[in-house]
Protein backbone atom coordinates (compact mmCIF):
# COMPACT_ATOMS: atom_id res chain seq x y z
CA UNK A 1 0.00 0.00 0.00
CA UNK A 2 1.44 3.43 -0.98
CA UNK A 3 1.51 6.43 1.10
CA UNK A 4 -1.96 8.29 1.18
CA UNK A 5 -1.21 11.70 -1.34
CA UNK A 6 -3.89 13.66 -2.63
CA UNK A 7 -3.88 12.68 -6.18
CA UNK A 8 -4.62 15.74 -9.53
CA UNK A 9 -7.28 14.17 -11.38
CA UNK A 10 -9.19 15.88 -14.57
CA UNK A 11 -12.87 14.76 -16.16
CA UNK A 12 -14.91 16.11 -18.76
CA UNK A 13 -15.62 19.40 -16.71
CA UNK A 14 -14.52 19.26 -12.89
CA UNK A 15 -10.41 19.19 -11.97
CA UNK A 16 -9.62 17.56 -8.59
CA UNK A 17 -5.78 18.82 -7.28
CA UNK A 18 -4.61 18.94 -3.83
CA UNK A 19 -5.49 21.97 -1.88
CA UNK A 20 -3.16 24.92 -1.33
CA UNK A 21 -2.48 27.51 0.80
CA UNK A 22 -4.00 29.83 -1.70
CA UNK A 23 -7.42 28.47 -2.20
CA UNK A 24 -8.27 29.62 1.61
CA UNK A 25 -9.88 32.56 0.34
CA UNK A 26 -12.00 31.06 -1.77
CA UNK A 27 -13.28 28.14 0.05
CA UNK A 28 -14.21 30.53 3.16
CA UNK A 29 -16.17 32.31 0.51
CA UNK A 30 -17.71 28.91 -0.46
CA UNK A 31 -18.37 27.82 2.87
CA UNK A 32 -20.18 31.47 3.72
CA UNK A 33 -22.88 31.03 1.05
CA UNK A 34 -26.01 29.52 3.60
CA UNK A 35 -26.57 26.68 0.97
CA UNK A 36 -23.57 25.67 1.86
CA UNK A 37 -23.04 26.70 5.67
CA UNK A 38 -26.05 25.36 6.51
CA UNK A 39 -24.80 21.96 6.05
CA UNK A 40 -20.68 22.48 6.98
CA UNK A 41 -20.29 25.55 9.53
CA UNK A 42 -21.02 24.69 12.62
CA UNK A 43 -19.14 27.29 15.03
CA UNK A 44 -17.18 30.40 13.17
CA UNK A 45 -16.43 30.44 9.88
CA UNK A 46 -12.82 30.85 10.61
CA UNK A 47 -12.43 27.49 12.31
CA UNK A 48 -14.64 25.38 9.50
CA UNK A 49 -11.80 27.02 7.04
CA UNK A 50 -8.84 26.16 9.04
CA UNK A 51 -10.54 22.48 9.70
CA UNK A 52 -10.11 21.97 5.83
CA UNK A 53 -5.98 23.02 5.77
CA UNK A 54 -5.62 19.79 9.27
CA UNK A 55 -4.47 16.86 7.52
CA UNK A 56 -3.12 13.80 8.82
CA UNK A 57 -1.62 10.79 7.12
CA UNK A 58 -5.15 8.89 6.85
CA UNK A 59 -6.54 11.57 4.61
CA UNK A 60 -6.48 14.15 1.62
CA UNK A 61 -8.29 17.29 0.82
CA UNK A 62 -8.67 18.47 -2.60
CA UNK A 63 -9.68 21.67 -4.45
CA UNK A 64 -12.44 21.09 -6.71
CA UNK A 65 -12.09 23.13 -10.01
CA UNK A 66 -14.46 23.51 -13.31
CA UNK A 67 -12.43 25.74 -15.98
CA UNK A 68 -9.92 26.70 -13.33
CA UNK A 69 -12.09 28.66 -11.10
CA UNK A 70 -12.31 27.11 -7.39
CA UNK A 71 -16.25 25.27 -7.31
CA UNK A 72 -15.74 23.50 -3.71
CA UNK A 73 -13.89 20.92 -2.03
CA UNK A 74 -13.38 17.03 -1.17
CA UNK A 75 -12.02 15.25 1.37
CA UNK A 76 -11.25 11.20 1.23
CA UNK A 77 -10.01 9.01 4.33
CA UNK A 78 -8.89 5.95 4.20
CA UNK A 79 -9.33 3.16 7.15
CA UNK A 80 -6.58 1.09 6.72
CA UNK A 81 -7.48 -1.68 9.49
CA UNK A 82 -7.04 -5.20 6.77
CA UNK A 83 -10.48 -6.37 7.99
CA UNK A 84 -12.52 -2.93 7.41
CA UNK A 85 -10.27 -1.18 5.20
CA UNK A 86 -12.53 1.54 3.10
CA UNK A 87 -12.15 5.19 1.86
CA UNK A 88 -14.49 7.75 3.16
CA UNK A 89 -15.50 10.93 1.54
CA UNK A 90 -16.89 14.11 1.97
CA UNK A 91 -17.40 17.69 -0.65
CA UNK A 92 -18.86 20.81 -0.55
CA UNK A 93 -19.54 22.96 -4.12
CA UNK A 94 -20.89 26.59 -4.04
CA UNK A 95 -24.12 27.71 -4.72
CA UNK A 96 -23.14 28.60 -8.39
CA UNK A 97 -22.02 25.18 -9.46
CA UNK A 98 -24.71 23.28 -7.81
CA UNK A 99 -27.17 21.59 -9.90
CA UNK A 100 -25.08 21.02 -12.87
CA UNK A 101 -23.77 18.20 -12.48
CA UNK A 102 -20.35 19.18 -10.72
CA UNK A 103 -20.55 17.38 -7.51
CA UNK A 104 -21.18 13.94 -9.12
CA UNK A 105 -18.47 14.16 -11.39
CA UNK A 106 -15.97 14.82 -8.71
CA UNK A 107 -17.17 11.84 -6.77
CA UNK A 108 -16.65 9.62 -10.53
CA UNK A 109 -13.36 10.81 -10.53
CA UNK A 110 -12.76 10.25 -6.82
CA UNK A 111 -14.22 7.16 -6.29
CA UNK A 112 -12.42 5.53 -9.23
CA UNK A 113 -9.20 6.85 -7.93
CA UNK A 114 -9.85 5.24 -4.39
CA UNK A 115 -11.15 1.98 -6.21
CA UNK A 116 -8.58 1.38 -8.97
CA UNK A 117 -5.20 3.24 -7.79
CA UNK A 118 -5.76 2.69 -4.10
CA UNK A 119 -7.33 -0.63 -4.18
CA UNK A 120 -10.91 0.32 -1.86
CA UNK A 121 -13.63 -2.37 -2.28
CA UNK A 122 -15.92 0.42 -0.75
CA UNK A 123 -16.64 4.08 -0.35
CA UNK A 124 -18.91 5.59 1.90
CA UNK A 125 -20.38 9.09 3.06
CA UNK A 126 -22.75 10.37 5.58
CA UNK A 127 -24.57 13.42 4.53
CA UNK A 128 -27.25 15.08 7.09
CA UNK A 129 -30.48 13.12 6.43
CA UNK A 130 -32.23 16.31 5.54
CA UNK A 131 -29.67 17.38 3.06
CA UNK A 132 -31.54 16.01 0.01
CA UNK A 133 -30.00 17.36 -2.63
CA UNK A 134 -26.70 16.05 -1.51
CA UNK A 135 -28.12 12.66 -1.36
CA UNK A 136 -29.64 12.44 -4.46
CA UNK A 137 -26.38 13.99 -6.12
CA UNK A 138 -24.51 10.38 -4.16
CA UNK A 139 -27.65 8.39 -5.33
CA UNK A 140 -27.10 9.48 -9.35
CA UNK A 141 -23.58 7.81 -8.93
CA UNK A 142 -24.31 4.57 -7.17
CA UNK A 143 -24.65 5.31 -3.23
CA UNK A 144 -27.00 3.47 -1.48
CA UNK A 145 -28.49 3.68 2.03
CA UNK A 146 -27.43 2.01 4.31
CA UNK A 147 -29.16 3.50 7.64
CA UNK A 148 -29.86 6.46 9.54
CA UNK A 149 -27.40 7.34 11.97
CA UNK A 150 -30.03 8.79 14.86
CA UNK A 151 -28.63 11.98 16.32
CA UNK A 152 -25.14 12.00 14.43
CA UNK A 153 -23.72 15.60 14.51
CA UNK A 154 -24.34 18.77 16.27
CA UNK A 155 -25.57 21.25 13.81
CA UNK A 156 -24.94 25.07 14.27
CA UNK A 157 -28.57 25.51 16.18
CA UNK A 158 -27.13 23.55 19.00
CA UNK A 159 -29.27 20.76 18.10
CA UNK A 160 -28.45 17.16 17.06
CA UNK A 161 -29.45 15.78 13.55
CA UNK A 162 -29.34 12.67 12.15
CA UNK A 163 -27.15 11.64 9.39
CA UNK A 164 -27.58 9.22 6.49
CA UNK A 165 -25.00 6.58 6.06
CA UNK A 166 -24.21 5.78 2.22
CA UNK A 167 -21.55 3.63 0.85
CA UNK A 168 -21.02 2.62 -2.72
CA UNK A 169 -19.19 -0.97 -3.86
CA UNK A 170 -16.66 -1.36 -6.50
CA UNK A 171 -18.58 -2.18 -9.66
CA UNK A 172 -21.63 0.09 -8.53
CA UNK A 173 -20.15 3.52 -9.83
CA UNK A 174 -22.73 4.46 -12.21
CA UNK A 175 -22.06 7.33 -14.91
CA UNK A 176 -18.35 6.38 -15.47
Amino acid sequence: MTPLSAPTLHGPRVGLRPVEVDDHAVLAAILAEPEVARWWVHGPLEDAVAELFEVDESSAILAIEVDGEGAGMLQFSEETEPDYRHAGIDLFVGARWQGQGIGPEAIRLIAGYLFDARGHHRITIDPAAANARAIRAYEKVGFRRVGVMRRYERGADGTWHDGLLMDLLRGELMGA
